[in-house]
């Protein structure tokens, strides 16, 4: 066998075995939320197809639902928070000249760059004083404002390289600036606002450190945190109800990139084409 041979089957050989270990635990997930006790008990890293116990799902569903239904709540309200924030912002400071203008711009996106640890502390006090604990503000809230500059800088970016000729000729026909906006702007940005949203989305939906500190009651408690505490006792004998509510809380993120990886993919092309 000549080296040309051996070097890609190793290539081959390594290409596979990565996949593997991306898509197993994926697939442990699934083949476990359906397993029953003693056959986890018996085999614990493989399928058991002699017997399907749907019933977990039915055991996990009341829990894991109103988790769901507390994240989309927060993810959907923050993204809308963000893209009317950031929509506004990044067309003035793309179209408009005022003074200040640069200097304001930069501090903005220097914000990018302090970690978000470094604003724990003062962001859950403020919270605190405000009386915001235990409500999905205390989510919503200082989720638009972690978002606020990355999205500004994606739209104002894909905002100034639309033609300038597109706006006067609206601004002669007597369209505002919110019309243009609306009507004009932000059809042109479809793309780039999806990936807005799909990320924006992403991070809040994940966030976990944040809503275990300020939330404490089960009913307004977002999905990961729900799934922490999903088990009273973690055991074996629930190990599969577990599987099973973890496999429930994946099928919106599941649908999202369905539904959406085609307009993100286009946001990331314009974006890397508009750079």
């Amino acid at each position: 066998m000549s080296m040309r041979k051996t070097a890609e089957i190793i290539r081959y050989a390594f290409v596979i075995l990565m996949l593997a270990a991306t898509f197993y635990p994926i697939l442990f997930m699934l083949f476990t939320s359906v397993k029953s006790t003693g056959s986890l008990a018996i085999n614990f890293f493989l399928p058991d197809f002699t017997a399907v116990h749907f019933e977990n799902f039915g055991t996990a569903a009341p829990k894991v639902l109103p988790y769901i239904g507390n994240s989309v709540k927060v993810s959907l309200l923050t993204v809308a928070g963000i893209l009317f924030v950031s929509a506004g912002s990044a067309y003035i400071f793309a179209r408009f000249t005022f003074p200040g203008k640069a200097i304001l711009y930069q501090v903005l996106l220097a914000t990018m760059m302090i970690p978000i640890v470094l604003t724990f502390v003062p962001s859950y006090l403020l919270v605190r004083d405000l009386g915001l604990l235990n409500s999905h503000s205390a989510l919503i809230l200082p989720g638009i404002a972690v978002g606020l500059a990355f999205a500004m800088l994606l739209l104002r970016t894909f905002f100034e390289s639309i033609d300038q000729g597109l706006i006067e000729a609206a601004r002669i026909d007597g369209a505002r600036e919110i019309r243009i906006l609306l009507q004009l702007v932000l059809p042109l940005t479809v793309p780039m606002i999806a990936t807005v949203s799909i990320l924006s989305i992403l991070r809040t939906w994940n966030d976990f450190l944040w809503p275990l500190v300020t939330i404490s009651r089960d009913s307004l408690r977002t999905l990961p945190i729900g799934l922490a505490f999903l088990v009273d006792k973690p055991g074996s004998n629930q190990f599969t109800v577990m599987m099973a509510g973890y496999t429930l809380a994946s099928i919106p993120l599941v649908v999202l990139f369905l539904f959406a990886m085609k307009p993100f993919m286009n946001g990331i092309n314009a974006g890397a084409i508009k750079g």
